[in-house]
């Protein structure tokens, strides 16, 4: 400021320098918002452009819902079915079936055994004695169970298999150990149904084993046409 006051041109020269310089700063400020501003609406627009590119890529990705398919469901057996099935007795088991319709906890159950207690078994292989066909002691509780081999029928199938088992059970009226036994009972179904049946002197276990294994373990059955 002392050498300002010595020299007064150098007074009216730092002035002229000070107003020049507060010009240039308002002209930089002013230069600049619209920098500022050019930025803002450049970073506006660019986030719409990537959100829209991002949209794209998406639905590029995404199936149409036209072009979706459904799940393949599995293969129904049918809805009804004879489960031939054998169980643990006294002596060498009790061959029998359970009919009826799938997913329903009530079943049929048919079997030829000798009617009453020990006596008529004994007697029965000697001789012809008089037979039930209904269920038996154990026919019914799986803990007995020893064998089974569930096949399975269309509802048209079914009425004529069932009608069937019950002209059976209503023509059985003998037991006998060696020819009318409930392996050969169980064996006349299952011809009708057109199975492959094995010779009926099996132990029950044996002889359901062996009719799944003549006919290659098939789950489904149709009759042939005709079949009543």
């Amino acid at each position: 400021m002392g050498v300002i006051r010595k020299y007064p041109g150098l007074e009216l020269l730092a002035k002229a320098a000070m107003l020049a310089a507060f010009v240039g700063l308002g002209a930089g400020i002013s230069s600049a918002q619209p920098l500022v501003a050019r930025a803002d609406q450049q970073q506006r627009d660019t986030v719409p452009s990537l959100a829209t590119k991002h949209a794209a890529s998406m639905a590029a990705a995404t199936p149409a819902i036209s072009d979706v398919k459904p799940a393949r469901r599995a293969a129904a057996t049918g809805p009804y079915y004879v489960d031939f099935r054998a169980r643990t007795a006294a002596t060498y088991g009790h061959a029998f079936v359970w009919y009826g319709k799938t997913g329903e906890k009530q079943v049929e159950v048919a079997g030829l055994a000798p009617a009453g207690d020990e006596v008529p078994y004994i007697l029965g292989h000697i001789m012809f004695v008089p037979s039930e066909t209904g269920a038996t002691y154990g026919d019914l509780d799986e803990q007995y169970l020893t064998a089974s081999y569930r096949v399975y029928l269309s509802e048209a199938d079914a009425k004529k298999v069932f009608a069937y088992i019950k002209r059976q059970q209503d023509t059985s009226p003998l037991w006998n150990a060696a020819t009318t036994n409930c392996t050969a009972f169980i064996g006349r179904i299952a011809t009708f149904m057109g199975l492959n049946a094995p010779f009926h002197l099996l132990k029950p276990e044996e002889y359901v084993n062996k009719l799944r294994e003549l006919n290659g373990g098939r789950k489904t059955v149709q009759l042939e046409s005709g079949r009543s």
